[in-house]
């Protein structure tokens, strides 16, 4: 080998050992460090988004990282888990899952906020979406078949025109308001901790109108205990493909979709946080991931972070005026 090939070898193997610790330097840093993932869920163990949280948690380790578990941290309307995330170690292994609600809704109905949804979190990744549904009960004839029958009933009985909701504030709350102020009626909300005491309510009579989420309607509307009336989608549910949406009802205005999924600290590295979106849109193209999420009434839909992160900024634009038109004011 002459000299000026051995140069050239020389300067070969050094570029490649180059390349070669800058790509281990950059997988290295799209790692979360050398600690247990932590999914952070506001809501309690037992409910829809802890059971989504534990699924994708069972589909992350060994992908992600080598452990992955689930936290509750339950209070403030989920605005604790949302703030602790937010203050977290940026490295991608503290990662908050919820519903979009939190952070799309909250800034609106809050006098006073510790986090701010778009400066605080980077949206990483979305796991799925659903739509809600409205229900009647036996605390109405059973000619009350849709939308429309219901208005009708509840103009004839304003005494009794009202609507459970999922909790104050959030958007099973706010669709009610939109159909009242469509509808011209005046319907009152009752607050519920949670779905599950709605629908007993609104089965047992107590109410006449229940706004949920399609998973928990899924069930007693099955066993014909309840009727649902509408979905609140730009599409029929696929959990209730003959039920109208509140489009084709007659009120355009009332629609209402929401999204599940994970969101990190704003300063966590771009390369952390391609790298998980990558491993979840590759879960949600399984079918047993899909299926999973289809028993809890919801539907995978996989984003890039940056369609996640122009989703929030859509429905945050679009929630103020909802909001402010309602005049609802959240109690801290």
């Amino acid at each position: 080998m002459t000299t000026a090939s051995k140069r050239r070898f020389a300067a070969c193997a050094g570029f490649a050992v180059f390349v070669s610790l800058t790509v281990a330097c950059s997988a290295a840093h799209a790692q979360p460090a050398n600690k247990p993932v932590r999914l952070i869920v506001g809501f309690a163990a037992g409910g829809g988004t802890d059971i989504s949280a534990r699924f994708a948690a069972d589909k992350l380790r060994g992908q992600y990282a080598p452990t992955v578990i689930v936290e509750n941290r339950v209070g403030a309307a989920a605005r604790i888990a949302v703030d602790y995330v937010k203050n977290a170690e940026p490295d991608g292994s503290v990662i908050l899952f919820t519903p979009d609600f939190p952070l799309v809704v909250y800034p609106h109905s809050y006098k006073k906020l510790d986090y701010d949804p778009l400066r605080d979190f980077i949206a990483a990744a979305t796991l799925s979406r659903s739509n809600l549904v409205l229900s009647v009960g036996p605390a109405v004839p059973e000619s009350v078949r849709s939308v429309a029958d219901f208005v009708q009933w509840a103009r004839s009985n304003p005494k009794g025109a009202f609507f459970a909701t999922t909790g104050a504030g959030a958007t099973p709350h706010f669709a009610g308001v939109m159909l009242s102020r469509a509808a011209g009626i005046e319907l009152t909300a009752i607050h519920y901790k949670g779905g599950g005491p709605s629908i007993q309510d609104l089965i047992g009579g107590q109410v006449p109108l229940s706004v949920n989420p399609a998973s928990e309607a899924q069930g007693p509307a099955n066993a014909r205990k309840i009727r649902v009336i509408a979905s609140t989608g730009s599409e029929r549910s696929r959990f209730f493909p003959e039920v109208p949406t509140m489009i084709e009802s007659g009120y355009k205005d009332v629609v209402v979709a929401g999204y599940t999924g994970f969101f990190m600290p704003a300063k966590t590295p771009p390369q952390t946080v391609a790298r998980f979106n990558s491993i979840v849109a590759g879960l949600l193209s399984t079918e047993e991931m899909r299926q999973s999420l289809a028993k809890l009434g919801t539907e995978a839909f996989a984003a890039t972070s940056e369609e996640f992160g122009q989703i929030i900024r859509h429905e945050l634009e679009r929630w103020g005026p909802i909001v402010k038109a309602s005049g609802f004011t959240a109690e801290d």
